[in-house]
């Protein structure tokens, strides 16, 4: 049986961890063993934050919302609340967009929040 040489193989597996690494400081970038850990723990990171990066944003929108909404005089829960009983189906993302490029768009909204509230009280 003919024998296995494994050093292209192995080659190739350092080259692709190596240049995952780049940027990396220290030995970290041109070291195979630290560079392996580094590399592994920030596809770890990667991964984690994929997943962080869907509440953080939502986080920030609903601040946007609530700045804009508490400059009328209404508080986020209150305009969320009134949108829905008003029927107008907009996403966090939109609202924010509006209340940050759009003031007096947003305004409108928060107008019709107020009186789809008042009707309903």
């Amino acid at each position: 049986m003919a024998r296995v040489k494994r050093g292209v193989a192995g080659h190739a597996r350092h080259k692709k961890v190596l240049e995952l690494a780049k940027g990396y400081v220290g030995r970290s970038h041109n070291t195979f063993r630290p560079a392996l850990e580094k590399v592994e723990k920030g596809l770890r990171y990667a991964y984690r934050d994929r997943r962080n990066k869907k509440r953080d944003f939502r986080r920030l929108w609903i601040l946007r919302i609530n700045a804009g909404a508490r400059a009328e005089g209404l508080t986020y829960s209150q305009f969320v609340a009134g949108l829905k009983r008003a029927g107008i189906a907009l996403d966090r993302k939109a609202l924010a967009d509006i209340a940050v490029t759009d003031p007096a768009g947003f305004s409108g909204l928060v107008a019709q929040a107020k009186a789809a509230l008042g009707s309903a009280a």
